[in-house]
């Protein structure tokens, strides 16, 4: 881990990363060259196993982009497997309760905080070059999703929970929700009031949009940590516009 990007990440100011779903190195390698702050490597519904993880945070060695992986589920193997890769940071998705927030941090962390294994010889601590100091800053930042009503409801509960540091919003999976119950919140109202448990308990929020000025009108609201699109979308969209470009040219 660079305890240069675990500090920044913990800053609350705007902080833009974007989705790595196709599994590539050397697309994870060109997004942080290109100057991302994070990097959100998706094993929830990324195209890929976990045997692609471990690339893709090497190709971040040594880059300004700090990597954040998204487990499928709060298992702790999982979850230390990719800690001991060199992963920065976790994304846990459907984070509903304060009881679940605290089993990921304890998956999370070593003793005393938590149950977390200890190997000095992963990549994390340098295949055993560089041995962890138990005085060092080197805990995982933790994005805790808030993809349901029932987690709007239990924002300020989880953001109270010492090791989570961004409550993440997941829109497709909260808006979901919300059209399954009647007389649910408004997605706006739920982005309000889980920018607000974030700052009360002095930490941060994120949500992830699919355009530049979605991400402006977010950060007006409160949010400082923005996904924007992801590296599957944005190949998509530009072969498209390729496209549709070339063919009325082509056919005249």
């Amino acid at each position: 881990m660079n305890p240069a990007h675990l500090t920044r990440l913990r800053e609350r100011r705007p902080q833009i990363g974007t989705w790595l779903s196709v599994g590539s190195p050397v697309v994870a390698e060109v997004a942080a060259l290109s100057g991302f702050d994070w990097l959100l490597i998706d094993l929830e519904h990324g195209s890929y196993s976990e045997a692609a993880v471990l690339p893709q945070l090497q190709a971040l060695n040594g880059s300004p982009s700090a990597g954040i992986v998204r487990v499928g589920a709060p298992h702790p193997d999982l979850i230390a497997r990719v800690l001991d890769w060199g992963a920065e940071g976790l994304m846990v998705p459907h984070v509903s309760s304060a009881a679940e927030a605290e089993a990921c941090v304890r998956a999370m962390r070593y003793a005393p905080r938590g149950d977390r294994g200890l190997s000095r010889t992963v990549r994390a601590y340098g295949y055993g070059l560089q041995p962890p100091d138990p005085a060092a800053p080197n805990d995982p930042v933790f994005f805790a999703q808030i993809e349901t009503l029932a987690a709007v409801e239990s924002a300020s509960a989880i953001a109270a929970v010492a090791g989570v540091d961004i409550l993440f919003i997941g829109p497709a999976d909260l808006r979901w929700d919300l059209a399954a119950q009647a007389n649910a919140k408004t997605f706006e109202a739920c982005l309000s009031e889980v920018v607000a448990a974030a700052q009360n308990a002095g930490k941060s929020s994120g949500i992830l949009v699919r355009d530049v000025a979605e991400a402006h009108i977010m950060q007006a609201l409160g949010f400082t940590h923005i996904a924007i699109d992801s590296d599957l979308a944005i190949l998509r969209n530009a072969y498209r516009q390729i496209l549709s470009a070339a063919i009325p040219a082509k056919r005249t």
